[in-house]
Protein backbone atom coordinates (compact mmCIF):
# COMPACT_ATOMS: atom_id res chain seq x y z
CA UNK A 1 0.00 0.00 0.00
CA UNK A 2 1.67 3.38 -1.25
CA UNK A 3 1.47 5.50 2.32
CA UNK A 4 0.51 8.47 0.34
CA UNK A 5 -3.60 6.39 0.93
CA UNK A 6 -3.75 7.61 4.58
CA UNK A 7 -2.63 10.63 4.06
CA UNK A 8 -4.77 11.49 0.99
CA UNK A 9 -7.49 9.83 3.56
CA UNK A 10 -6.78 12.01 6.17
CA UNK A 11 -7.56 15.45 4.27
CA UNK A 12 -10.76 14.04 4.37
CA UNK A 13 -11.08 14.25 8.25
CA UNK A 14 -11.06 17.87 8.09
CA UNK A 15 -13.85 18.61 5.68
CA UNK A 16 -16.18 16.16 7.61
CA UNK A 17 -14.65 17.37 11.17
CA UNK A 18 -13.73 13.77 12.16
CA UNK A 19 -11.28 12.35 14.10
CA UNK A 20 -11.11 8.43 12.60
CA UNK A 21 -12.92 6.66 10.01
CA UNK A 22 -13.81 2.84 9.86
CA UNK A 23 -13.99 0.57 7.21
CA UNK A 24 -15.40 -2.65 6.90
CA UNK A 25 -14.77 -5.66 3.97
CA UNK A 26 -18.36 -6.13 3.23
CA UNK A 27 -20.57 -3.76 1.18
CA UNK A 28 -24.18 -3.35 1.66
CA UNK A 29 -24.96 -6.42 1.13
CA UNK A 30 -23.05 -8.02 4.08
CA UNK A 31 -22.08 -10.77 1.96
CA UNK A 32 -18.46 -12.45 2.37
CA UNK A 33 -16.98 -11.73 -0.80
CA UNK A 34 -17.14 -8.90 -2.68
CA UNK A 35 -17.16 -7.22 -6.40
CA UNK A 36 -14.26 -5.59 -7.04
CA UNK A 37 -15.72 -2.07 -7.18
CA UNK A 38 -16.62 -2.59 -3.47
CA UNK A 39 -12.54 -3.72 -2.29
CA UNK A 40 -12.01 -0.77 -0.11
CA UNK A 41 -10.78 -2.44 2.39
CA UNK A 42 -8.24 -4.20 -0.08
CA UNK A 43 -7.90 -0.57 -1.78
CA UNK A 44 -6.22 0.55 1.45
CA UNK A 45 -4.39 -1.90 3.22
CA UNK A 46 -3.62 -4.74 0.59
CA UNK A 47 -5.53 -7.22 2.66
CA UNK A 48 -7.31 -9.57 0.58
CA UNK A 49 -9.35 -11.40 3.53
CA UNK A 50 -13.05 -12.05 3.61
CA UNK A 51 -12.79 -10.53 6.75
CA UNK A 52 -11.59 -7.30 8.49
CA UNK A 53 -12.20 -3.79 9.64
CA UNK A 54 -9.90 -0.67 9.22
CA UNK A 55 -9.52 1.99 11.89
CA UNK A 56 -7.92 4.71 10.95
CA UNK A 57 -6.81 7.77 13.07
CA UNK A 58 -5.28 10.92 12.91
CA UNK A 59 -1.98 9.53 13.36
CA UNK A 60 -2.12 5.87 13.80
CA UNK A 61 -3.71 3.29 11.87
CA UNK A 62 -4.99 -0.60 12.70
CA UNK A 63 -6.03 -3.76 10.76
CA UNK A 64 -8.39 -5.86 12.81
CA UNK A 65 -8.71 -9.54 12.00
CA UNK A 66 -9.94 -12.57 13.51
CA UNK A 67 -7.53 -16.17 14.03
CA UNK A 68 -7.79 -17.50 10.20
CA UNK A 69 -6.12 -14.29 8.66
CA UNK A 70 -3.34 -12.83 11.69
CA UNK A 71 -1.13 -14.69 9.63
CA UNK A 72 -1.96 -13.22 5.88
CA UNK A 73 -2.80 -9.98 7.42
CA UNK A 74 1.46 -10.04 8.23
CA UNK A 75 2.14 -11.03 5.25
CA UNK A 76 0.13 -9.12 3.23
CA UNK A 77 -0.16 -5.38 4.72
CA UNK A 78 2.68 -2.58 5.30
CA UNK A 79 4.13 -0.88 8.01
CA UNK A 80 1.87 1.54 7.81
CA UNK A 81 -1.00 -0.39 9.83
CA UNK A 82 -0.96 -2.36 12.93
CA UNK A 83 -2.53 -6.01 12.98
CA UNK A 84 -5.15 -7.13 15.66
CA UNK A 85 -6.42 -9.87 16.14
CA UNK A 86 -10.05 -8.91 16.72
CA UNK A 87 -11.20 -12.29 18.76
CA UNK A 88 -8.53 -10.42 21.17
CA UNK A 89 -8.75 -7.17 21.39
CA UNK A 90 -11.99 -4.97 19.86
CA UNK A 91 -11.56 -1.50 18.24
CA UNK A 92 -13.37 -0.05 21.24
CA UNK A 93 -10.82 -1.45 23.36
CA UNK A 94 -8.16 0.67 21.83
CA UNK A 95 -10.44 4.02 20.93
CA UNK A 96 -10.95 4.06 25.22
CA UNK A 97 -7.25 4.36 25.35
CA UNK A 98 -7.55 7.96 23.81
CA UNK A 99 -8.22 10.62 26.58
CA UNK A 100 -9.82 13.19 24.40
CA UNK A 101 -13.48 12.29 22.94
CA UNK A 102 -13.07 10.93 19.30
CA UNK A 103 -15.62 12.05 16.72
CA UNK A 104 -15.11 8.63 14.09
CA UNK A 105 -17.14 8.22 10.45
CA UNK A 106 -18.41 5.41 9.44
CA UNK A 107 -20.97 4.93 5.75
CA UNK A 108 -24.31 4.15 7.21
CA UNK A 109 -24.66 1.73 4.75
CA UNK A 110 -21.73 -0.73 5.04
CA UNK A 111 -22.26 -0.94 9.22
CA UNK A 112 -25.46 -2.57 11.39
CA UNK A 113 -26.36 -1.41 14.46
CA UNK A 114 -25.29 -4.15 16.15
CA UNK A 115 -21.77 -4.31 14.62
CA UNK A 116 -20.94 -0.37 15.31
CA UNK A 117 -22.01 -1.57 19.25
CA UNK A 118 -20.26 -4.23 19.48
CA UNK A 119 -16.72 -3.08 17.77
CA UNK A 120 -16.54 0.83 18.45
CA UNK A 121 -18.91 2.42 20.66
CA UNK A 122 -17.72 3.88 23.90
CA UNK A 123 -19.00 6.40 26.01
CA UNK A 124 -15.59 8.35 24.50
CA UNK A 125 -16.76 8.05 20.89
CA UNK A 126 -19.03 10.06 19.02
CA UNK A 127 -19.94 7.75 15.38
CA UNK A 128 -20.64 10.12 12.81
CA UNK A 129 -22.63 8.98 9.84
CA UNK A 130 -21.07 9.94 6.23
CA UNK A 131 -23.45 9.16 3.27
CA UNK A 132 -20.54 9.74 1.11
CA UNK A 133 -18.01 6.86 1.28
CA UNK A 134 -14.38 8.51 1.55
CA UNK A 135 -12.70 5.59 0.50
CA UNK A 136 -14.18 6.02 -2.82
CA UNK A 137 -13.87 9.95 -2.79
CA UNK A 138 -10.20 8.65 -2.65
CA UNK A 139 -10.12 5.88 -5.14
CA UNK A 140 -9.27 7.59 -8.67
CA UNK A 141 -9.13 4.19 -10.52
CA UNK A 142 -12.06 2.87 -9.26
CA UNK A 143 -13.27 -0.36 -11.14
CA UNK A 144 -17.13 0.29 -12.50
CA UNK A 145 -19.50 -2.19 -11.16
CA UNK A 146 -21.54 -4.65 -13.37
CA UNK A 147 -24.87 -5.41 -13.78
CA UNK A 148 -25.43 -9.32 -13.92
CA UNK A 149 -29.03 -10.34 -14.87
CA UNK A 150 -31.06 -12.45 -12.05
CA UNK A 151 -32.58 -15.73 -13.41
CA UNK A 152 -35.02 -18.05 -11.67
CA UNK A 153 -34.65 -21.46 -10.56
CA UNK A 154 -37.62 -24.09 -11.87
CA UNK A 155 -39.52 -25.91 -8.83
CA UNK A 156 -38.20 -28.99 -9.50
CA UNK A 157 -34.97 -27.99 -8.47
CA UNK A 158 -35.50 -26.46 -5.29
CA UNK A 159 -38.39 -28.82 -4.50
CA UNK A 160 -40.98 -25.84 -3.10
CA UNK A 161 -42.42 -23.19 -5.26
CA UNK A 162 -41.94 -20.00 -4.23
CA UNK A 163 -46.03 -18.79 -3.56
CA UNK A 164 -45.18 -21.38 -0.16
CA UNK A 165 -42.08 -20.00 0.68
CA UNK A 166 -44.00 -16.54 0.88
CA UNK A 167 -47.20 -18.00 2.56
CA UNK A 168 -44.47 -19.83 5.01
CA UNK A 169 -43.07 -15.80 5.96
CA UNK A 170 -46.75 -14.14 5.87
CA UNK A 171 -47.57 -16.51 8.62
CA UNK A 172 -44.76 -16.15 10.83
CA UNK A 173 -45.39 -12.28 10.09
CA UNK A 174 -49.19 -12.59 11.72
CA UNK A 175 -47.75 -14.78 14.62
CA UNK A 176 -45.43 -12.29 15.45
CA UNK A 177 -48.40 -9.15 15.11
CA UNK A 178 -46.03 -7.57 12.65
CA UNK A 179 -46.92 -6.29 9.35
CA UNK A 180 -43.72 -5.74 7.11
CA UNK A 181 -40.33 -7.70 6.98
CA UNK A 182 -37.11 -5.90 5.66
CA UNK A 183 -35.13 -8.77 3.88
CA UNK A 184 -31.18 -7.10 3.71
CA UNK A 185 -29.29 -10.50 3.09
CA UNK A 186 -29.61 -10.78 -0.38
CA UNK A 187 -29.41 -14.83 -0.38
CA UNK A 188 -32.55 -14.64 1.89
CA UNK A 189 -34.19 -12.91 -0.79
CA UNK A 190 -32.65 -15.67 -3.50
CA UNK A 191 -34.32 -18.34 -1.10
CA UNK A 192 -37.78 -16.61 -1.11
CA UNK A 193 -38.18 -15.71 -5.14
CA UNK A 194 -36.24 -18.98 -5.96
CA UNK A 195 -34.18 -16.44 -7.94
CA UNK A 196 -30.17 -16.72 -7.99
CA UNK A 197 -28.00 -13.77 -9.62
CA UNK A 198 -23.85 -13.24 -10.78
CA UNK A 199 -23.11 -10.33 -8.53
CA UNK A 200 -20.72 -12.35 -6.45
CA UNK A 201 -18.14 -14.73 -8.16
CA UNK A 202 -18.28 -17.19 -5.74
CA UNK A 203 -21.85 -17.55 -5.25
CA UNK A 204 -25.00 -16.92 -7.32
CA UNK A 205 -26.04 -14.11 -5.06
CA UNK A 206 -28.89 -11.43 -6.53
CA UNK A 207 -28.08 -8.26 -4.39
CA UNK A 208 -31.01 -6.90 -3.45
CA UNK A 209 -33.29 -6.31 -1.10
CA UNK A 210 -37.01 -6.81 -0.11
CA UNK A 211 -39.79 -5.36 1.34
CA UNK A 212 -42.29 -7.81 2.01
CA UNK A 213 -46.06 -7.07 4.08
CA UNK A 214 -48.35 -10.05 5.84
CA UNK A 215 -50.77 -9.63 2.94
CA UNK A 216 -47.85 -11.07 0.68
CA UNK A 217 -47.46 -7.45 -1.15
CA UNK A 218 -43.55 -7.61 -2.46
CA UNK A 219 -41.61 -4.96 -3.32
CA UNK A 220 -37.85 -6.01 -4.88
CA UNK A 221 -35.59 -2.86 -3.73
CA UNK A 222 -33.17 -3.41 -6.92
CA UNK A 223 -31.26 -1.83 -10.05
CA UNK A 224 -33.65 -2.43 -12.64
CA UNK A 225 -30.68 -3.05 -14.90
CA UNK A 226 -30.45 -6.54 -13.17
CA UNK A 227 -34.29 -7.40 -14.03
CA UNK A 228 -35.03 -8.81 -17.94
CA UNK A 229 -39.10 -8.88 -19.25
CA UNK A 230 -38.89 -12.66 -18.70
CA UNK A 231 -38.48 -12.52 -14.98
CA UNK A 232 -40.94 -9.88 -14.65
CA UNK A 233 -43.64 -12.09 -17.05
CA UNK A 234 -42.66 -14.61 -14.28
CA UNK A 235 -43.61 -12.68 -11.53
CA UNK A 236 -46.19 -10.50 -12.82
CA UNK A 237 -47.87 -8.31 -10.32
CA UNK A 238 -46.63 -10.27 -7.39
CA UNK A 239 -43.71 -8.12 -7.33
CA UNK A 240 -43.06 -4.35 -7.63
CA UNK A 241 -39.95 -2.62 -8.31
CA UNK A 242 -37.88 0.28 -7.06
CA UNK A 243 -34.57 1.38 -6.88
CA UNK A 244 -32.60 1.52 -4.26
CA UNK A 245 -31.98 5.62 -4.31
CA UNK A 246 -35.94 5.66 -4.43
CA UNK A 247 -36.66 3.60 -1.04
CA UNK A 248 -36.51 6.55 1.59
CA UNK A 249 -39.29 8.57 -0.40
CA UNK A 250 -41.50 4.86 -0.59
CA UNK A 251 -40.71 4.01 3.24
CA UNK A 252 -42.08 8.22 3.66
CA UNK A 253 -45.29 7.38 1.48
CA UNK A 254 -46.21 4.67 3.86
CA UNK A 255 -48.67 4.63 6.89
CA UNK A 256 -46.48 5.44 9.68
CA UNK A 257 -49.19 2.75 11.81
CA UNK A 258 -47.13 -0.17 10.26
CA UNK A 259 -44.79 -2.08 11.48
CA UNK A 260 -41.58 -3.91 10.88
CA UNK A 261 -39.49 -6.42 11.33
CA UNK A 262 -35.62 -5.69 10.69
CA UNK A 263 -32.46 -8.38 10.26
CA UNK A 264 -29.86 -8.25 13.46
CA UNK A 265 -27.20 -9.44 10.79
CA UNK A 266 -27.87 -7.31 7.64
CA UNK A 267 -30.21 -4.50 8.51
CA UNK A 268 -27.80 -1.29 7.51
CA UNK A 269 -27.72 1.40 9.83
CA UNK A 270 -29.11 3.84 7.02
CA UNK A 271 -31.48 1.44 6.95
CA UNK A 272 -32.49 0.90 10.34
CA UNK A 273 -32.19 5.25 10.85
CA UNK A 274 -34.95 5.62 8.16
CA UNK A 275 -37.17 3.00 9.69
CA UNK A 276 -36.71 4.14 13.28
CA UNK A 277 -38.39 7.75 12.12
CA UNK A 278 -41.20 6.84 11.29
CA UNK A 279 -42.44 3.10 12.20
CA UNK A 280 -42.08 0.61 15.21
CA UNK A 281 -39.95 -1.87 14.74
CA UNK A 282 -38.38 -5.30 15.97
CA UNK A 283 -34.97 -6.34 15.91
CA UNK A 284 -34.09 -9.74 15.05
CA UNK A 285 -32.68 -12.46 13.58
CA UNK A 286 -34.56 -12.99 9.95
CA UNK A 287 -36.66 -15.58 10.47
CA UNK A 288 -35.84 -16.95 6.30
CA UNK A 289 -32.18 -17.67 8.03
CA UNK A 290 -33.93 -20.65 9.94
CA UNK A 291 -36.42 -21.60 6.95
CA UNK A 292 -33.69 -21.63 4.68
CA UNK A 293 -31.00 -24.45 6.75
CA UNK A 294 -33.42 -27.07 6.60
CA UNK A 295 -32.89 -28.54 3.30
CA UNK A 296 -35.64 -30.38 1.76
CA UNK A 297 -35.46 -33.74 0.12
CA UNK A 298 -34.87 -32.35 -3.27
CA UNK A 299 -32.44 -30.36 -2.16
CA UNK A 300 -30.39 -33.27 -0.15
CA UNK A 301 -30.39 -35.77 -3.53
CA UNK A 302 -29.19 -32.48 -5.98
CA UNK A 303 -26.47 -31.90 -3.13
CA UNK A 304 -25.95 -35.49 -3.54
CA UNK A 305 -25.53 -35.86 -6.75
CA UNK A 306 -23.09 -32.51 -6.70
CA UNK A 307 -20.83 -34.06 -4.29
CA UNK A 308 -20.56 -37.23 -6.73
CA UNK A 309 -19.23 -35.27 -9.06
CA UNK A 310 -17.10 -33.44 -6.73
CA UNK A 311 -15.96 -36.62 -4.73
CA UNK A 312 -14.42 -37.65 -8.29
CA UNK A 313 -12.68 -34.46 -8.86
CA UNK A 314 -11.38 -34.41 -5.79
CA UNK A 315 -10.22 -38.24 -5.82
CA UNK A 316 -8.71 -38.29 -9.39
CA UNK A 317 -6.75 -34.98 -8.54
CA UNK A 318 -5.19 -36.52 -4.59
CA UNK A 319 -4.74 -40.03 -7.83
CA UNK A 320 -3.05 -37.28 -9.92
CA UNK A 321 -0.31 -35.54 -7.85
CA UNK A 322 0.64 -38.55 -5.71
CA UNK A 323 1.44 -40.15 -8.88
CA UNK A 324 3.48 -36.79 -10.32
CA UNK A 325 4.65 -35.06 -7.13
CA UNK A 326 8.25 -36.84 -8.04
CA UNK A 327 8.02 -36.46 -11.94
CA UNK A 328 6.39 -32.88 -12.31
CA UNK A 329 7.35 -29.26 -11.42
CA UNK A 330 4.36 -28.87 -9.37
CA UNK A 331 3.19 -25.63 -7.59
CA UNK A 332 0.44 -24.34 -5.27
CA UNK A 333 -1.23 -22.26 -8.14
CA UNK A 334 -0.49 -25.16 -10.65
CA UNK A 335 -1.80 -27.67 -7.87
CA UNK A 336 -5.03 -25.47 -7.64
CA UNK A 337 -5.49 -25.02 -11.62
CA UNK A 338 -5.11 -28.71 -12.20
CA UNK A 339 -7.90 -29.81 -9.34
CA UNK A 340 -10.22 -27.21 -10.87
CA UNK A 341 -9.42 -29.01 -14.62
CA UNK A 342 -10.87 -32.13 -13.00
CA UNK A 343 -13.95 -30.63 -11.56
CA UNK A 344 -14.56 -28.62 -15.12
CA UNK A 345 -15.28 -32.23 -16.36
CA UNK A 346 -18.40 -32.43 -15.15
CA UNK A 347 -21.28 -30.78 -17.01
CA UNK A 348 -22.88 -29.73 -13.99
CA UNK A 349 -19.95 -27.26 -12.66
CA UNK A 350 -20.30 -23.84 -12.73
CA UNK A 351 -17.37 -22.15 -10.68
CA UNK A 352 -15.59 -22.67 -7.38
CA UNK A 353 -17.49 -21.62 -4.41
CA UNK A 354 -14.99 -19.67 -2.66
CA UNK A 355 -11.07 -19.02 -3.51
CA UNK A 356 -9.26 -22.39 -3.04
CA UNK A 357 -7.09 -22.46 0.12
CA UNK A 358 -3.54 -24.75 -2.01
CA UNK A 359 -1.21 -24.11 0.64
CA UNK A 360 2.27 -26.25 1.12
CA UNK A 361 4.29 -26.42 4.03
CA UNK A 362 4.27 -22.96 5.90
CA UNK A 363 1.76 -21.74 3.38
CA UNK A 364 -0.67 -24.47 4.86
CA UNK A 365 -0.02 -22.57 8.66
CA UNK A 366 -2.28 -19.77 6.99
CA UNK A 367 -5.93 -20.90 7.52
CA UNK A 368 -7.17 -18.53 4.59
CA UNK A 369 -4.45 -18.86 2.84
CA UNK A 370 -4.31 -17.86 -1.14
CA UNK A 371 -1.79 -18.56 -3.58
CA UNK A 372 -0.46 -15.44 -5.80
CA UNK A 373 2.12 -15.18 -8.12
CA UNK A 374 4.69 -13.84 -5.22
CA UNK A 375 3.70 -16.56 -2.57
CA UNK A 376 3.52 -19.67 -4.83
CA UNK A 377 5.67 -22.80 -3.85
CA UNK A 378 6.80 -25.19 -5.71
CA UNK A 379 4.96 -28.00 -3.88
CA UNK A 380 8.12 -30.60 -1.94
CA UNK A 381 8.64 -34.33 -1.48
CA UNK A 382 8.80 -33.27 2.09
CA UNK A 383 6.16 -30.99 3.00
CA UNK A 384 2.62 -31.04 4.00
CA UNK A 385 -0.05 -30.02 1.61
CA UNK A 386 -3.32 -28.62 2.49
CA UNK A 387 -6.39 -28.15 0.20
CA UNK A 388 -9.38 -26.60 0.75
CA UNK A 389 -12.19 -26.05 -2.15
CA UNK A 390 -15.15 -26.60 -3.27
CA UNK A 391 -17.69 -26.20 -6.57
CA UNK A 392 -20.70 -24.56 -7.22
CA UNK A 393 -23.00 -26.95 -8.93
CA UNK A 394 -26.29 -26.98 -10.86
CA UNK A 395 -27.20 -27.56 -7.99
CA UNK A 396 -25.22 -27.79 -4.91
CA UNK A 397 -22.78 -26.38 -2.99
CA UNK A 398 -19.18 -28.21 -1.93
CA UNK A 399 -16.33 -27.34 0.36
CA UNK A 400 -14.27 -30.21 1.62
CA UNK A 401 -10.41 -30.02 2.98
CA UNK A 402 -7.77 -32.71 2.81
CA UNK A 403 -4.30 -32.70 4.10
CA UNK A 404 -1.65 -34.96 2.28
CA UNK A 405 2.01 -36.04 2.41
CA UNK A 406 4.34 -37.22 -0.20
CA UNK A 407 6.88 -38.56 1.90
CA UNK A 408 7.40 -40.12 6.03
CA UNK A 409 6.62 -37.57 7.93
CA UNK A 410 7.95 -37.29 11.62
CA UNK A 411 5.36 -38.91 14.45
CA UNK A 412 5.16 -36.18 16.20
CA UNK A 413 3.07 -34.89 12.38
CA UNK A 414 1.31 -37.86 12.25
CA UNK A 415 -0.20 -38.00 15.58
CA UNK A 416 -1.27 -34.56 15.50
CA UNK A 417 -2.95 -35.29 12.44
CA UNK A 418 -4.13 -38.77 13.91
CA UNK A 419 -6.23 -36.02 16.98
CA UNK A 420 -7.41 -33.47 14.53
CA UNK A 421 -9.00 -37.07 12.55
CA UNK A 422 -10.26 -38.64 15.92
CA UNK A 423 -12.22 -34.89 16.46
CA UNK A 424 -13.22 -35.21 12.85
CA UNK A 425 -14.78 -38.71 13.29
CA UNK A 426 -15.94 -37.64 16.66
CA UNK A 427 -18.21 -35.11 15.24
CA UNK A 428 -19.27 -37.54 12.12
CA UNK A 429 -20.41 -39.73 14.73
CA UNK A 430 -22.08 -37.84 17.23
CA UNK A 431 -24.73 -38.80 18.68
CA UNK A 432 -27.51 -36.27 18.03
CA UNK A 433 -30.54 -35.38 20.27
CA UNK A 434 -33.22 -33.01 19.77
CA UNK A 435 -31.34 -30.48 21.77
CA UNK A 436 -28.38 -31.05 20.69
CA UNK A 437 -26.33 -27.68 19.49
CA UNK A 438 -23.06 -26.76 17.51
CA UNK A 439 -21.71 -26.04 20.70
CA UNK A 440 -21.51 -28.91 22.33
CA UNK A 441 -20.70 -30.63 19.06
CA UNK A 442 -16.90 -28.42 19.10
CA UNK A 443 -15.92 -29.73 22.48
CA UNK A 444 -15.75 -33.06 21.58
CA UNK A 445 -14.03 -32.01 18.32
CA UNK A 446 -11.32 -30.46 19.83
CA UNK A 447 -10.79 -32.92 23.05
CA UNK A 448 -8.08 -35.48 21.38
CA UNK A 449 -5.79 -31.87 21.13
CA UNK A 450 -7.01 -30.86 23.76
CA UNK A 451 -5.34 -33.51 25.58
CA UNK A 452 -1.93 -32.85 24.02
CA UNK A 453 -2.41 -28.88 24.81
CA UNK A 454 -3.31 -28.39 21.29
CA UNK A 455 -5.96 -26.13 19.68
CA UNK A 456 -6.90 -24.32 16.73
CA UNK A 457 -8.22 -20.91 16.33
CA UNK A 458 -11.67 -21.40 14.20
CA UNK A 459 -14.86 -22.66 14.59
CA UNK A 460 -15.24 -26.32 13.78
CA UNK A 461 -18.04 -25.84 10.79
CA UNK A 462 -20.01 -23.93 9.45
CA UNK A 463 -23.90 -24.29 7.78
CA UNK A 464 -23.98 -24.20 4.11
CA UNK A 465 -26.09 -23.07 1.01
CA UNK A 466 -28.28 -24.81 -1.44
CA UNK A 467 -26.42 -23.16 -5.05
CA UNK A 468 -25.79 -20.01 -2.43
CA UNK A 469 -23.54 -19.50 -0.16
CA UNK A 470 -20.45 -21.75 1.12
CA UNK A 471 -20.94 -20.01 4.66
CA UNK A 472 -24.24 -20.02 5.70
CA UNK A 473 -25.90 -19.85 9.26
CA UNK A 474 -27.48 -19.69 11.42
CA UNK A 475 -26.09 -23.61 12.26
CA UNK A 476 -22.63 -24.11 13.24
CA UNK A 477 -19.95 -25.78 15.19
CA UNK A 478 -18.34 -23.70 17.05
CA UNK A 479 -17.60 -22.30 20.28
CA UNK A 480 -20.52 -19.88 21.05
CA UNK A 481 -23.04 -21.17 18.48
CA UNK A 482 -26.36 -22.37 20.27
CA UNK A 483 -28.52 -23.56 17.61
CA UNK A 484 -30.68 -26.11 17.42
CA UNK A 485 -29.23 -28.57 14.98
CA UNK A 486 -32.37 -30.00 12.98
CA UNK A 487 -33.11 -32.56 10.01
CA UNK A 488 -31.83 -31.21 6.85
CA UNK A 489 -29.25 -29.14 7.80
CA UNK A 490 -25.78 -29.13 6.37
CA UNK A 491 -22.75 -28.47 8.11
CA UNK A 492 -18.83 -28.79 7.46
CA UNK A 493 -16.78 -30.82 9.83
CA UNK A 494 -13.14 -29.44 9.71
CA UNK A 495 -10.90 -29.77 12.88
CA UNK A 496 -7.67 -28.76 11.85
CA UNK A 497 -3.83 -27.53 13.79
CA UNK A 498 -1.50 -24.79 12.68
CA UNK A 499 2.07 -24.53 13.20
CA UNK A 500 3.12 -20.68 11.97
CA UNK A 501 5.79 -21.13 9.48
CA UNK A 502 5.43 -24.92 9.52
CA UNK A 503 2.70 -26.48 8.20
CA UNK A 504 -0.84 -26.86 8.63
CA UNK A 505 -3.66 -30.17 8.86
CA UNK A 506 -7.24 -29.66 8.28
CA UNK A 507 -9.70 -32.65 7.41
CA UNK A 508 -13.59 -31.52 6.10
CA UNK A 509 -16.37 -32.96 4.87
CA UNK A 510 -19.77 -31.66 4.71
CA UNK A 511 -22.33 -33.33 6.64
CA UNK A 512 -26.49 -33.31 6.63
CA UNK A 513 -28.81 -33.88 9.30
CA UNK A 514 -31.06 -37.27 8.91
CA UNK A 515 -33.49 -38.56 10.59
CA UNK A 516 -33.30 -42.86 10.75
CA UNK A 517 -36.36 -44.29 12.38
CA UNK A 518 -36.47 -41.41 15.55
CA UNK A 519 -32.80 -40.56 15.99
CA UNK A 520 -30.82 -38.18 14.19
CA UNK A 521 -27.55 -38.16 12.71
CA UNK A 522 -25.09 -37.08 10.46
CA UNK A 523 -24.44 -38.16 7.35
CA UNK A 524 -21.28 -37.54 4.83
CA UNK A 525 -21.87 -35.85 2.20
CA UNK A 526 -17.82 -35.24 0.79
CA UNK A 527 -16.74 -39.15 -0.84
CA UNK A 528 -12.70 -38.65 -0.92
CA UNK A 529 -9.97 -40.38 0.45
CA UNK A 530 -8.44 -39.42 3.99
CA UNK A 531 -4.94 -39.66 4.03
CA UNK A 532 -3.71 -42.85 4.91
CA UNK A 533 0.19 -42.33 5.20
CA UNK A 534 -0.86 -39.49 7.91
CA UNK A 535 -2.73 -41.89 10.36
CA UNK A 536 -1.34 -43.61 13.26
CA UNK A 537 -3.90 -46.53 13.89
CA UNK A 538 -2.58 -47.08 16.80
CA UNK A 539 -4.57 -44.22 18.59
CA UNK A 540 -7.58 -45.17 16.95
CA UNK A 541 -9.98 -46.97 18.59
CA UNK A 542 -12.08 -49.87 17.21
CA UNK A 543 -15.23 -47.71 16.59
CA UNK A 544 -13.02 -44.75 15.01
CA UNK A 545 -11.23 -47.86 12.97
CA UNK A 546 -14.33 -49.23 12.14
CA UNK A 547 -15.93 -45.86 10.43
CA UNK A 548 -12.82 -45.06 8.82
CA UNK A 549 -13.06 -48.35 6.78
CA UNK A 550 -17.02 -47.96 6.51
CA UNK A 551 -16.14 -44.36 4.77
CA UNK A 552 -13.38 -45.86 2.58
CA UNK A 553 -15.53 -48.02 1.26
CA UNK A 554 -18.30 -46.01 0.78
CA UNK A 555 -16.29 -44.04 -1.36
CA UNK A 556 -15.42 -46.64 -2.88
CA UNK A 557 -18.65 -48.30 -4.01
CA UNK A 558 -20.33 -44.67 -4.97
CA UNK A 559 -16.78 -43.64 -7.20
CA UNK A 560 -15.56 -46.51 -8.74
CA UNK A 561 -18.23 -45.99 -11.65
CA UNK A 562 -16.36 -42.76 -12.83
CA UNK A 563 -12.24 -43.46 -11.89
CA UNK A 564 -10.31 -45.37 -14.27
CA UNK A 565 -8.85 -48.96 -13.20
CA UNK A 566 -5.44 -47.50 -11.66
CA UNK A 567 -7.39 -44.80 -9.87
CA UNK A 568 -9.71 -47.80 -8.91
CA UNK A 569 -7.06 -49.96 -7.83
CA UNK A 570 -5.40 -46.88 -5.74
CA UNK A 571 -8.70 -46.59 -4.01
CA UNK A 572 -9.30 -49.71 -3.08
CA UNK A 573 -5.58 -49.62 -0.89
CA UNK A 574 -7.62 -47.12 1.48
CA UNK A 575 -9.79 -50.06 2.54
CA UNK A 576 -8.92 -53.32 4.92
Amino acid sequence: MKKNKLSILRKEFRIYNIDGYIIPKNDEFFGEYVDPSNERLKYLTGFSGSAGQALILRKKAFLFVDGRYTLQAQKEIKKSFKVVPIHKTKPLEILKKNKQKLRIGFDPKLYSDASLTNLFKTKKIKLIPIIKNLIDEIWPDKPKPKFNKFFILKTQYVGQDYKQKINLICNVLKKKRLKNLLITAPENVAWMLNIRGKDNFFSPIPNCNVIINDKKKIILIVDNKKISKKFKSKFGKILKYIRPSNITAYLNNLDNKQNFLIDKITCSFFYKEKIAKRFKYVEEIDPIYYLKSKKNKVEINNIIKSHISDGAALTKFIFWIKSNINKLKITELSAQKKLEKFRKKSNNYISPSFNTISGSGPNGAIVHYKANNKTNRKIKIKDIYLCDSGGQYCYGTTDVTRTLCFSKQSQRIINIFTKVLKGHIGVSTYNLKKSTTGKQIDIVARSALKKAGLDYDHGTGHGVGYFLNVHEGPQAISKTNNVRLEKGMILSNEPGYYESNKFGIRIENLVFIKKYKKELRFENLTLAPIEKDLINFKLLNKKEKKYLNEYHKKIYFILSPHLNKKENNWLRSFIN
